[in-house]
């Protein structure tokens, strides 16, 4: 069955709203680097061919729908939580910080929000969380796009940095590779001490590089 991505929009145009945001983040997972999201407000009936939930695109997909979401949104914003404030506020929280920080640097203020299943509480203007939004909400797959890229290129810096941790292959995430080389050489400042692998390996006196 094909999914109508302009559902939850064609709704609330009905309703009045006009500048509706999608809100959409990367990199709960990961044992390193940031929380980002994305924040965007699309034209009405606003339509890309093939955009859907970032982690079902090609990385290559990703990267050019990218650019031509930046080019074509009303106005789209990028809110980023280092690792080190996850591990203050957890990632629940700091994903929801990093929503709030997309739709905030947006160059105009939106009257309707819809997240990818996040409530924010106690909002200024009205907020829906979408269980899966990011595969039923053209505005919250693009927010999703931005946030995934975005971090993906924060990464790739940081692969610069620590060539030795092979980031770019995995971004971050606790693949056999990365905890190989987690054990080989111990977490950097940007790994997040809260997670499990990064606390047992500290527990057991890895080694920390302060860099």
């Amino acid at each position: 069955m094909t999914v109508d991505m302009l559902e939850y929009e064609k709704k609330l145009y009905q309703e009045g709203y006009e500048k509706i945001c999608g809100t959409d983040e990367a990199g709960r997972g990961p044992l390193m680097g940031p929380v980002v999201a994305g924040a965007v407000i699309l034209p009405k009936n606003y339509s890309l061919k093939g955009l859907t939930d970032s982690k079902k695109l090609s990385g290559k997909k990703r990267e050019e729908y990218f650019d031509i979401i930046k080019n074509d949104a009303i106005a789209y914003g990028i809110g980023i939580v280092d690792a080190k404030t996850i591990d203050e506020i957890n990632i629940y929280e700091a994903s929801r910080l990093a929503m709030k920080k997309a739709i905030e640097n947006m160059e105009i203020s939106p009257d309707y929000v819809m997240t990818d299943a996040m409530p924010i509480p106690d909002y200024d203007v009205p907020v829906l969380p979408i269980i899966k939004g990011d595969a039923k909400s053209i505005t919250i797959a693009a927010a999703s796009v931005l946030a995934k890229v975005t971090r993906d290129h924060i990464m790739y810096k940081l692969d610069e940095l620590y060539p030795q941790y092979e980031i770019r292959n995995h971004k971050g995430y606790p693949t056999k590779r990365h905890l190989e080389l987690l054990r080989l050489y111990g977490p950097t400042k940007d790994y997040r001490f809260t997670y499990r692998p990064v606390r047992d390996l500290i527990d057991l006196g890895g080694i920390y590089e302060e860099v």
